[in-house]
């Protein structure tokens, strides 16, 4: 979570004026945490602040203030969910809207850490007078934690589609376009190469690898040239038959045991299924757990409450 400049600046290129709903408090239960936010434009949106009634209300306030002349307009309010909405959480949210278009975007200059703002609470009256100022600041986040994905068959497709969503960066790493969706999913970086160990050196130090091509062979150059390269975490599908082969041939390329544990094999959660949509999800909740719990113990910056 944080505030995600590059892909506010892709939407508005690509729909026009742009309305951001971020949550900027809770209290008791809610369907989804501070710091949470979604996008909306006129004939779409993507992210999600919880479904139900309070984000139905809240697109659909966000549609109307994307109607409305002005510069950089900004609402915030609070919402009961239960009283207000019927909806069972019980809890209440504070919600911010902004619209940005193409000057807006220009405002924010880079680069800069956090994007802090005043706000004014409560629905727009007619004048400004005796309403509550306060001040929200969200980290400026990249386009998510990196993730190079190997293999654009099942599974691969599988797994961009669970994985997306989740705050990654993916690359797609294949031999033949002819291999992927014939619609790229939006975020997603086509990285076509007829040799996908030879790109191994470019990604981040900090990326995360999922290793499932059609070629066992393949499969081990990419390990031999993860385990040569700096990253945070590496996956590889196949059985524990595949796995023992592939630690003796590991070893015979020059790394240790150590070394070669890193590597997580087999992916997922196997008790799940063999099917492509069981492994993403089983894939999804071993990242989830990996980069949410990172993120715990080494103390992000949290947003600033109004």
């Amino acid at each position: 979570m944080g505030f995600d400049l590059k892909t506010l600046r892709d939407c508005v290129t690509a729909h026009g004026r742009v309305a951001r709903i971020v949550i900027t408090g809770t209290k008791g239960s809610t369907p989804r945490d501070k710091g949470t936010s979604m996008l909306v434009w006129k004939d779409g949106q993507s992210g999600t602040i919880g479904g139900g009634t309070l984000e139905y209300q809240a697109v659909t306030a966000a549609r109307a203030a994307l109607e409305r002349d002005g510069n950089w307009l900004r609402q915030k309010r609070n919402v009961p969910l239960g009283p207000a909405l019927g909806q069972c959480c019980g809890g209440s949210v504070s919600l911010l809207c902004e619209v940005f278009g193409a000057v807006e975007i220009e405002w924010l200059i880079e680069p800069q850490n956090r994007f802090s703002r005043s706000v004014l609470s409560g629905l727009p009256p007619v004048a400004d007078a005796g309403r509550k100022v306060g001040t929200f600041s969200e980290e400026m986040t990249g386009a998510g934690q990196p993730l190079w994905i190997y293999g654009a068959g099942h599974v691969g497709r599988a797994l961009v589609h669970a994985l997306l969503p989740l705050d990654f960066a993916i690359t797609w790493i294949d031999t033949d376009p002819a291999r992927y969706p014939e619609t790229l999913p939006r975020g997603v970086t086509q990285l076509v190469s007829q040799n996908p160990a030879d790109v191994v050196r470019y990604a981040p130090s900090d990326a995360q690898h999922l290793v499932l091509t059609y070629s066992h062979a393949l499969d081990l150059e990419l390990c031999h040239q993860i385990l040569s390269h700096s990253f945070e975490f590496a996956g590889l599908i196949g059985s524990a038959t595949k796995w023992a082969r592939f630690q003796k041939r590991l070893v015979v390329l020059g790394h240790s045991p150590a070394q070669i544990a890193r590597i997580t094999c087999p992916i997922g959660l196997p008790e799940l299924g063999k099917e492509p949509a069981a492994i993403a999800l089983g894939v999804a909740m071993e990242l989830l757990k990996l980069n949410r719990l990172d993120a715990l113990s080494t103390g992000q910056p949290k947003e600033q409450a109004l």
